[in-house]
């Protein structure tokens, strides 16, 4: 959500358009249909954008009526021109509804609306003073220090990574059959080949061997910031004993009436706000926390490598011998404390 909308600023400052406040499809991952002020500080953005964009909460009379037209960039490939491409469409409809690059380089737009870009990404969004007194509540309630570990085992992320594992336990298995859908598990030679590319997420066992290879206490104090459905956990609580959840930090209350991106949004700020911040994947949440702990100096951050993982089992190491050697592929990263795939934080920071 924080990365399209910062996207949505910066191409809105370089069509010199008006942006409205977005509307958030999250059905598709939250099952729920929460809005831009459940989550973020409404007026604090407006009054934080302003002499960059205009941004309104709501479209003209004269237009609400209409259906925007749509502009689906997301699936274009290579480096193209917003202005070349899509100025036009907004020129002759006067209101579109707009889908960013996934691929663009946002280093690559003009010094003006890469400023107003990072404007919004790390001046202009806040979350709603309700939702940042229980984050804070909830970091409160973790004894420090702590490691935040961005931990993704869920039925859904696994059916969609279209990976498969053994030994998982019936339940686990049942769940993940029931995530598929149409998205089918690849077999011999293209799951090895598959996996070897790191596409398939750690779990829980394979996670809790590579922190021990990292030489991490078995007493750390660990938050799992992570959606809820997480599997196999018994083998990583076993080794790990001081593991903290916000389902158990928090009034029971209040939890369950928190929707999914409101929970989202409390490991977000967890995790920015860590003595440690260690992922098992490398998504939208690890890029945008890698770049905010960078922006705060809070270097202390590690991506583990699946595609070693993958590679290094497949060539039959076990034990001593595996850790070992993942020892050596993150040992340069964990000695200066940041991940070998920090996000393109083109902001220019004094570090």
């Amino acid at each position: 959500m924080r990365r399209d909308l910062c996207d949505g600023v910066g191409i809105a400052r370089l069509l010199n358009a008006t942006l409205v406040l977005p509307k958030f499809e999250v059905a598709a991952y939250w099952n729920e249909s929460s809005g831009f002020a459940d989550v973020f500080d409404v007026d604090y953005f407006i009054q934080k954008m302003s002499g960059c964009i205009e941004v309104v909460k709501e479209l003209p009379k004269d237009i609400a009526s209409k259906e925007p037209f749509k502009v689906d960039c997301s699936k274009r490939k290579g480096q193209f021109d917003y202005i070349e491409s899509v100025l036009p469409s907004l020129l002759e409809h006067h209101y579109i509804s707009f889908t960013p690059a996934m691929s663009q380089r946002r280093d690559r737009y003009p010094e003006y609306a890469r400023a107003t870009l990072c404007q919004a990404c790390y001046s202009a969004i806040r979350l709603t003073s309700s939702l940042e007194k229980k984050a804070i509540e909830l970091l409160d309630a973790i004894p420090k220090p702590f490691l935040s570990l961005h931990l993704r085992f869920e039925p859904d992320m696994v059916a969609y990574s279209q990976c498969e594992y053994p030994n998982l336990s019936p339940s686990s298995i049942a769940a993940i059959e029931a995530a598929r859908v149409d998205r089918k598990p690849w077999t011999g030679e293209l799951a090895q080949i598959w996996r070897k590319r790191g596409k398939c997420p750690l779990t829980p066992n394979e996670t809790v061997l590579m922190l021990q290879s990292l030489n991490i206490p078995t007493s750390t104090n660990i938050y799992l910031a992570a959606g809820d459905g997480l599997m196999e956990m018994e083998g990583f609580t076993s080794v790990y004993t001081n593991v903290f959840t916000k389902s158990v930090l928090l009034n029971q209350e209040d939890f369950t009436r928190m929707h999914g991106n409101t929970k989202a949004a409390l490991d977000y700020y967890v995790s920015i706000n860590s003595d440690a911040y260690v992922a098992t994947y490398f998504g939208n949440m690890d890029k945008i926390v890698a770049a905010m702990r960078t922006y705060k100096r809070m270097h202390n951050t590690l991506f583990l490598s699946r595609k070693a993982f993958a590679e290094l089992t497949s060539k039959g190491l076990e034990g001593v011998a595996l850790k070992k050697a993942l020892w050596e592929v993150h040992k340069n990263d964990f000695a200066i404390g940041r991940g070998f795939a920090l996000p393109d934080c083109f902001c220019e920071f004094e570090l």
